[in-house]
This record gives C-alpha cells, structure tokens and sequence, in this order.
C-alpha cells in the first residue's frame, strides 16, 4: 500500500455542477433525500418547517421576453474550509457543541447529531442557507420504514442536518481499499447525487488528485463558487459559459467588475479601483 502519498497528500473532496448542464429535473434531490433517510413530511407546502440536504433554485437574467434566459441552482452543503483552508468555516467556528467538525484528512464538514441541541447558531451562520432544523420527530410509514437505509441515521426533533457528501460511502470504500493495501480509486466514492444526475452535471472528486476529473474542472475558465468574497472557501464549484450566472453567482452588483480573482472586484465607475 502506498501509505507515503495518502499521508503527504491529503484528501480535499468536492464536486463541481454545470449549471449549462442542469435541467432542473430534481432527481439529485430524490436521489439524496433516499440515501440519507431525509424524512417527506406530510404537507410539504411550507418550505421553511421542510428538509432536503440539497436544493435546486432556478434563477432568471431579469430580462422580459425573448431575452429571458433560465438557470437553474443545485446547492448542497458547500463544505467551506474558511480562509487559508483552515478549517474555520463559519458553521463550525460558531458551533457551541462541536457537533459540526471540519476533517481535514478529507475536507468534509461533518454533523454529529447526538451532540446538537438545536442552538441553531450554525444555521444563523450559514451564508448558503444549506443547514436545516428538524421540528419534529420522522414519521415513516411502514412500507417506507422497511426501505431506510442502514448505513445513515435517522435524525432526531431537535437538531439541525445538512449534507454529508454521502460520507458513509467513503467510509466503506476506504474500509475496503484497506483491507486490499490500496487507495480508494475515483468511482469507488461517489455521493448519490453526483450518479442520479441524468445530464451528467455533477461531477464528484478528490479536488486534490490530478488525476481526477474534479482536479481538472475547477481549474476551467468557466469555474466559480458562490459568494467568493466571503472568502468561506466552498468545495463545490460552478461552471457556466453566461456571464450573468457567474455574476450572480458572488452577488455582484451593476457597479462591479470581477477581477478573476477569488472574492475580488472592482469598481466599475471612473477613477475607481
């Protein structure tokens, strides 16, 4: 086993969505919320009381018609690693409980729920709105209780949730490429996401293995993340060839200029800097 490298080259996942790519069909929603026993309340008609670790937003350029152009937002946990790739991410800096925790052996921003106590500070945090409070005990009907899945728990009332890149995957791909005397390959790790997608739009990675095709990706022209000058460190990257949905992907303003560098801009108006 070549322990060297797993040791001097930690492991940074992530993923990276073409937003040209998605259809916003909602399958990566599904796809998630049966993986990881996300519970369907009865009446799903009030968004805020709802949970779903990923969430698919549709955005337009502000255009009437025929200039109007659609896209639509898929936005799971963004996994920051805060400035400098610290670990400071603004959920887990807040947390009074350390029930979230950055992993720095995988860049994963975890969620230990029977250490939450629903402060609900990391939510307050949250500038990607991607954390969720449960109000109430999961009722599952029978047929659907008999279908959970055993390798994620059901969370209790009382304690916030959010998207775990599927972790539970990679602690069995890593289980087994142990016992093998390998490292875990590429496809071993996917989340449930990242297959259901029926474009092709989600692709999932170690951001820090060339050889992997998220390596390559978020490097492209195209590439952003989401609100950059907060400098939150995301590790899910958009790619988009329009203008207006890299725009409006930092929040800029009509007055503001990307630089193309992370998180700056520049005044557009004469004499600014």
């Amino acid at each position: 086993m070549n322990t060297e490298s797993q040791e001097t080259r930690p492991k940074k996942f992530g993923m990276v969505i073409d937003l040209d790519k998605c259809t916003g069909c909602g399958s990566c929603m599904v796809a998630c919320s049966a993986e990881n026993n996300v519970p369907v309340r009865k009446d799903e008609s009030d968004k805020l009381l709802s949970t779903t670790w990923i969430r698919v937003y549709r955005i337009t350029n502000g255009k009437d018609f025929p200039d109007t152009e659609i896209c639509y937002f898929p936005r799971p946990c963004q996994h920051c690693g805060g400035e400098g790739d610290h670990g400071h991410s603004p959920c887990v800096s807040v947390c009074p409980a350390t029930a979230t925790d950055y992993d720095h052996s995988t860049g994963i921003v975890s969620q230990i729920y029977t250490r939450c106590f629903g402060c609900r500070y990391c939510m307050a945090a949250c500038p990607y709105h991607a954390r969720y409070f449960n109000w109430w005990d999961p009722v599952w009907p029978a047929d659907v209780k008999e279908s959970l899945s055993p390798d994620v728990s059901p969370r209790m009332r009382g304690v916030v949730e959010k998207c775990s890149f599927c972790f539970h995957r990679y602690q069995k791909a890593r289980d087994k490429a142990y016992l093998e005397e390998r490292e875990v390959e590429e496809m071993e790790y996917q989340t449930a996401c990242t297959q259901a997608c029926p474009s092709g739009a989600i692709t999932f990675g170690d951001l820090n293995n060339p050889d992997h095709a998220v390596y390559t990706l978020k490097n492209d022209k195209r590439a952003f993340r989401l609100l950059e000058r907060l400098h939150t460190n995301p590790k899910v990257y958009y790619l988009s060839e329009r203008e207006w949905v890299r725009r409006a992907g930092d929040n800029y303003l009509s007055e503001e200029e990307p630089t193309g560098r992370p998180g700056a801009y520049a005044k557009k108006a004469k004499g600014g800097h």
